[in-house]
């Protein structure tokens, strides 16, 4: 068994330095060796969560293709440059606004120009900010309805009468929680700017005249507003579905009554509002498919395919040895399970993938789905090694040089306000577990 996860760590540390659909790709080549070598008998590959996730990623491509992405930064870019003195504490709310209702982290991409140079020329130190703002990005992660994550978990937890309600009350409260105490913290991260040695030089240089960010002047029409609109209410009607089963559609089969399911329920409305959105903006399909967050999205899709599914067959293969070896402690510190999530997210640099590929452990264990949910958010533990995308455009949009890896890689920027954020909200989950669903 250990010979096995080493092969399955390789693969995942080859892969995530490969980039891109790497780390899926890499996932086939242990789930060959798993299977050719070892013996183990493949598991069945994650289909609904990949079709779940390829319905609302069309959607969210259409959007962006008929501007509606641009018109969402256009109002956050005017809302923070009215309020520059506190971009730090309303920065990470904004980026975590546009990620729980785009279902993606890559959004943000578009405001960290903005961040950085509001708080430039406001005399803050941009590292705050941006740091936090990248941080909140990938919370909203683990708390939106629409998120391959989320969409993973539920999957997974349906069998156990939980709804989309009942992840969302637990996850956005304790995710919003970890941002705001993360941007407090921040507050007070490093140096004031006109103190610091780096902006300092790279202003003696004239580094900093060249190139300011400037308020983008976009056109947008009502191809945009509506695209957003039919957007947001796809996502509504999904909570709606989710929350509520007698809404959903009942079959008899064989004399037995059947509800269908939520996977089914989000692969139609989603594709439907992508349809919808191309048809009333006329927008060219082709350019959907080229967007930014289409691409970001397919990689996910391939990561689950190739990642998760090389990881489910590890577990279930060795299933028997690692319930009698971890099963008596994870019952009794099940928060534990929460350090090995947070660990194996590090390595996965996606955390749909690790819901996918570990969570499975944690239920087997006979982890309470509660507590599960509590722990959801331990999945956002890219931030640890700095070479996330994300991680690596905020260090480059700050001109200033205060938002850095330090010089040993770890004492980086975003390790601060993402272990406070992530631990935040997870105890939080867990505290809020504890009280209200002890029984």
């Amino acid at each position: 068994m250990l010979i096995q996860f080493l092969f399955v760590l390789v693969a995942i540390v080859i892969g995530a330095r490969l980039g891109g659909i790497g780390l899926g790709v890499m996932g086939g080549i242990g789930l060959g060796i798993l299977t050719f070598v070892f013996g183990l008998q493949p598991t069945s590959p994650p289909i609904d969560v990949m079709l779940m996730i390829v319905a609302v990623i069309s959607a969210a491509g259409c959007m962006q293709a008929a501007g509606g992405l641009d018109l969402m930064v256009k109002i956050a870019e005017r809302f923070l440059r009215r309020h520059p003195s506190h971009i730090t504490l309303y920065s990470p709310f904004v980026t975590y606004l546009f990620t729980f209702v785009a279902g993606t982290g890559h959004v943000a991409y578009s405001l960290l120009p903005v961040i950085s140079e509001v708080a430039r020329e406001t005399k803050i130190r941009p590292e705050r900010p941006l740091a936090i703002a990248v941080i909140a990005s990938q919370q909203a992660i683990t708390a939106s309805p629409i998120s391959a994550a989320t969409v993973a978990l539920l999957s997974m937890l349906t069998k156990f009468e939980i709804s989309l309600l009942d992840i969302l009350m637990i996850s956005i409260p304790c995710t919003l929680m970890g941002v705001f105490i993360g941007a407090l913290v921040s507050l007070k991260v490093g140096k004031e700017l006109e103190t610091d040695p780096e902006y300092q030089r790279r202003l003696a240089n004239g580094e900093l005249e060249k190139n300011t960010y400037k308020e983008q002047e976009r056109i947008h029409n009502k191809k945009a507003f509506w695209s957003v609109i039919i957007f947001l209410l796809a996502t509504i009607t999904i909570v709606l579905f989710g929350s509520f089963e007698s809404m959903r559609p009942v079959h008899v089969i064989e004399g037995k009554t059947v509800v269908v399911g939520m996977p089914v329920i989000i692969e139609i409305i989603m594709l439907s509002a992508a349809a919808i959105i191309l048809l009333i903006t006329k927008t060219d399909g082709l350019k959907a498919a080229q967007g930014s967050v289409f691409s970001a999205g397919m990689q996910a899709v391939v990561a689950i395919f190739g990642i998760a599914w090389m990881g489910d067959t590890f577990l279930q293969g060795n299933m028997t040895e690692l319930r009698a070896s971890i099963e008596g402690v994870v019952m009794q510190m099940p928060w534990l399970f929460g350090i090995a999530l947070f660990g194996m997210s590090i390595l996965l640099y996606s955390q749909a993938a690790t819901v996918r590929a570990f969570m499975p452990l944690g239920i087997t264990l006979g982890i309470s789905p509660f507590l599960l949910i509590a722990m959801f958010p331990a999945v956002n533990g890219y931030f640890f090694i700095p070479n996330y995308p994300t991680v690596v455009a905020a260090i480059n949009f700050d001109r200033t040089g205060t938002t850095r890896i330090g010089k040993y890689v770890l004492n980086h920027s975003f390790m601060l306000p993402g272990l406070v954020a992530t631990a935040v909200a997870v105890g939080m989950g867990l505290l809020m577990v504890t009280l209200l669903y002890a029984n």
